[in-house]
């Protein structure tokens, strides 16, 4: 898997000159979204298949700051996969490689009516691919 980029922009930055803590969930959602292209599951084909992607959780541990135009690294890895959850990795580096921020999201699959899905059975191509693309963290590709 190819490692997300981000480059700070200045709005996400606060009056301390560092990125405001609110910003590292959307930066989640960033590398979740291209994660998911990446193993062919966009959210185009998600929403084909009549599946919505509900965020039950998410959690982030902030280690050090970031500051304007600095690139951070977003590398995204599959914790764990089954039923009708799916939980996410995130670790989040800037280019000399200190660690910025550890973080985690949750999710539910269901159907447009609201219905959970269980990835397994109900979506076997989606969970096949997730499950191809388990591999550490450290193994991921820029």
């Amino acid at each position: 898997m190819k490692i997300y980029q981000h480059t700070v922009h200045y709005y996400e930055t606060d009056k301390m000159g560092i990125v405001h803590h609110s910003n590292y969930v959307r930066w989640m959602e960033e590398a979740r979204v291209d994660f998911l292209a990446q193993i062919g599951w966009d959210f185009a084909k998600l929403e084909e298949n009549g599946v919505i992607s509900p965020v039950v959780a998410v959690a982030c541990e902030y280690k050090n700051s970031s500051r304007f135009a600095e690139v951070i690294s977003i590398a995204v890895g599959i914790e764990e996969c089954g039923g009708a959850r799916l939980k996410i990795k995130y670790t989040m580096t800037n280019a000399q490689g200190v660690l910025i921020c550890e973080a985690r999201s949750e999710h539910c699959f269901m159907n447009t009516q609201g219905k959970l899905l269980r990835l397994k059975k109900d979506l076997p191509g989606f969970y096949q691919a997730l499950q191809e693309s388990q591999t550490p963290l450290s193994s991921n590709q820029n």
